[in-house]
């Protein structure tokens, strides 16, 4: 009876090394599934985050790629001149023109670029960031305007989509990087979402 005894307590030992196991790698399994997701938000906020921060650099520096180095804001320039000043489809038309080559456009544009790629870059400040972000694409959105055909002239716009363009994809990310991006250890996150600060306002995580 008692090696009986002691075979089912073996056995039960094994099974439960055999349910053990499984649990072990549903866990790493898991894990590496978080990770991989934590990766990928990690690339969208970083790549998102770069065409935020490189759009401040030609336009403030003038590096021949959408500005050349005479219209650089750093040489006097407009960062928002140009772009605003040419709006012409829209229901806003109006509205941009007059925003134009204002000083205090031209600040808060180039510091909201600045702002908004760095803080995607660094993985800090994500929620401010995307509001943010969301808001400025929004009006990049309107200002080119993908419904029109054909501008107020009467050219055509060669817009391909009414609707979905690289504003709205870039919207759609930030919005999944303000959801899932906060507190990566791909970044600062983790380390802002300690803060004493930050954490009495949730908001700025």
């Amino acid at each position: 009876m008692s090696t009986e005894h002691g075979g089912a307590h073996l056995t039960g030992r094994f099974h439960f090394t055999r349910r053990s196991a499984k649990a072990s790698i549903a866990t790493e399994r898991s894990t590496a599934a978080v990770e991989a997701k934590e990766a990928s938000i990690a690339a969208l906020r970083i790549g998102v985050g770069f065409i935020f921060l490189w759009a401040f650099l030609d336009k403030a520096f003038g590096l021949h790629y959408s500005t050349s180095s005479k219209n650089a804001w750093i040489h006097g320039g407009s960062p928002t001149k140009g772009f605003l000043g040419h709006v012409a489809v829209g229901p806003f038309q109006s509205a941009f023109h007059s925003m134009a080559g204002n000083g205090f456009v031209d600040w808060a544009f180039m510091l909201g670029l600045l702002g908004i790629g760095g803080a995607l870059i660094l993985g800090v400040g994500l929620r401010v960031a995307a509001v943010s972000g969301v808001v400025l694409v929004a009006m990049m959105w309107f200002a080119v305007y993908p419904p029109a055909q054909h501008t107020a002239a009467g050219a055509a716009t060669s817009s391909v989509n009414p609707f979905v363009d690289d504003h709205v994809l870039e919207a759609l990310v930030l919005i999944a990087v303000a959801a899932f991006g906060t507190a990566s250890r791909l970044g600062l996150g983790a380390w802002w979402a300690r803060l004493p600060f930050v954490q009495k306002h949730r908001s700025l995580i």
